[in-house]
């Protein structure tokens, strides 16, 4: 049997999807590492750690499937996006790596958007945001300038780790398109960007398709696990291009709801366009596609906080089970999900959530259908930037989201579009696993590749006078912010 490796390299865990070449998922296998927080803000990773993981991964892969060795034929790799690796001439890590979720870096992003806002938003599709690569760049320059003084080589966790198993230098398109520093219509390094911000262009990676060949396995590491044959890599992508891919996104009608602990509305589309940095716009890992996306900053952490706050001797599906019976609108009470700030539309970090509408009638109940409510509109406040003509034809949920028959209800109403579930869920590394197939000319193209790989579980269709409830309801809950923004930054 042939079968091909897609690496998930996340936040917390490395994730190892191991697929046949009849589309089959064979094994699973993880292998978690801590992040670190030396401040307040910070958040950074060991990228040994992801080297540990990795071979543990194999390792695990090695002792379930019997002709692993014999049969892997390819890897590709899936990654968190925007995190920040440095090496020095000898390809040594000089610092622990910043990750997507640090906020140190406000201060650049104010200097990046009022030295070059406009002419970044025209090159690279989006505004300077703390999780983004370039901000972290100019914070590593001022502030450890002696660390910079040293930094040959500028790579994203997936292509450091990449770099690791094969020894050579690539980044793909989807990642690169995380950085501020590509330039998303000529799909090159930006030379303004570069020039502006001095950064030396020697510094970053050769760019790559995502399905292009970036080298095999090194010897020793083949030696180590007893492969038979050379083991060819691939470029991979980033992680929410992955799992758009890994649900059969490929086209502009069909999108992605993701509702993990934060939440993502995806669209792909065909070319460049300007969304007024109310939006991100990154590469695909399909060629010649885009994707716009709407972030939720607190989507089911949401609902996590909620569990743990009111009600933590429940399951979540104790939590849940009588949501259904409770009517549309959750009688009144509604929840905004900003916990920590919001993303999409608002980039807002200092509004906080809030319960608006509690009157005595409302039990435990009635609060978890408007926790679910409240993220479901959410997320539609980016469904109403990507979608403003109404081209979608149906969206695909995964995550926590997809578990619950109610909320699917709730988001085939509050989207007013039928909402398709995946019977395997496989996230990001089918993604990565698909980008070898059609590298090694397994399938003619990612459509076809869809096709055999991604299972289509339940269709949810709207039902008509929820929707109406709903329209009526979303049009009040708009109204939340601007009438608590005020009051959220006087507190």
């Amino acid at each position: 049997m042939a079968y091909v490796l897609g690496i998930d390299l996340g936040t917390s865990s490395l994730k190892g999807t191991l697929v046949d070449n009849d589309g089959k998922v064979r094994a699973i296998a993880s292998s978690e590492y801590a992040l670190s927080h030396p401040k307040a803000g910070y958040s950074e990773q060991d990228p040994k750690a992801w080297i540990r993981a990795c071979r543990e991964v194999l390792e695990q892969l090695k002792q379930q499937v019997a002709d692993f060795t014999t049969g892997l034929a390819g890897i590709s790799f899936s990654g968190q996006m925007h995190s920040l690796v440095l090496l020095d001439e000898n390809f040594e890590v000089l610092r622990p790596t910043i990750l997507w979720n640090d906020v140190r870096t406000t201060e650049q992003c104010e200097v990046i958007m009022q030295t070059y806002g406009s002419e970044l938003q025209q090159i690279t599709g989006n505004i300077a945001l703390e999780g983004f690569t370039l901000p972290k760049i100019l914070w590593v320059k001022e502030h450890e300038p002696e660390i910079w003084a040293k930094v040959r080589h500028i790579l994203l966790p997936k292509d450091y780790l990449r770099w690791c198993l094969t020894g050579e230098l690539a980044m793909d398109l989807s990642d690169a398109a995380g950085t501020l520093l590509l330039d998303l219509r000529q799909k090159r390094w930006s030379q303004a960007l570069l020039e502006h911000f001095e950064i030396a262009p020697e510094l970053l990676p050769p760019l790559v398709r995502s399905s292009e060949v970036t080298g095999v396995l090194r010897k020793v590491i083949k030696q180590e696990f007893g492969f038979e044959q050379e083991v060819m890599t691939f470029a991979g992508g980033a992680d929410n291009a992955c799992a758009a891919l890994g649900a059969g996104i490929l086209t502009p009608e069909t999108g992605l709801v993701s509702i993990g602990t934060s939440g993502v509305f995806l669209r792909a589309q065909t070319g460049f366009t300007d969304h007024q940095g109310k939006l991100h716009l990154f590469l695909h890992t399909v060629d010649n596609y885009y994707y716009a996306m709407g972030v939720t900053l607190v989507a089911g952490h949401s609902l996590n906080w909620f569990r743990d706050t009111f009600a933590p001797e429940k399951s979540f599906n104790e939590l849940l089970a009588n949501v259904e019976e409770i009517p549309v609108g959750a009688e009144g009470l509604l929840f905004t999900p900003y916990l920590v700030g919001e993303r999409t539309p608002y980039f807002d970090s200092q509004i906080r959530g809030s319960f608006i509408g509690i009157d005595a009638r409302h039990t435990l109940n009635y609060f978890a259908r408007a926790v679910l409510e409240g993220i479901t509109f959410s997320l539609k406040d980016s469904q109403v930037l990507l979608d403003p003509k109404r081209e979608l034809k149906r969206l695909v949920s995964v995550g926590g989201g997809a578990k619950n028959r109610a909320w699917l209800q709730m988001q085939a109403d509050i989207f007013n579009m039928p909402v398709t579930t995946l019977k395997v869920e496989q996230g990001p590394g089918l993604g990565a696993a698909m980008l070898v197939t059609t590298g090694l000319g397994w399938y003619a193209d990612l459509t076809e590749c869809v096709d055999k790989f991604v299972v289509y579980g339940d269709t949810i269709r709207p039902i008509p006078e929820n929707v109406d409830r709903y329209r009526r309801i979303y049009e009040i809950y708009r109204k939340i912010y601007p009438q608590t923004k005020v009051l959220c930054r006087r507190i």
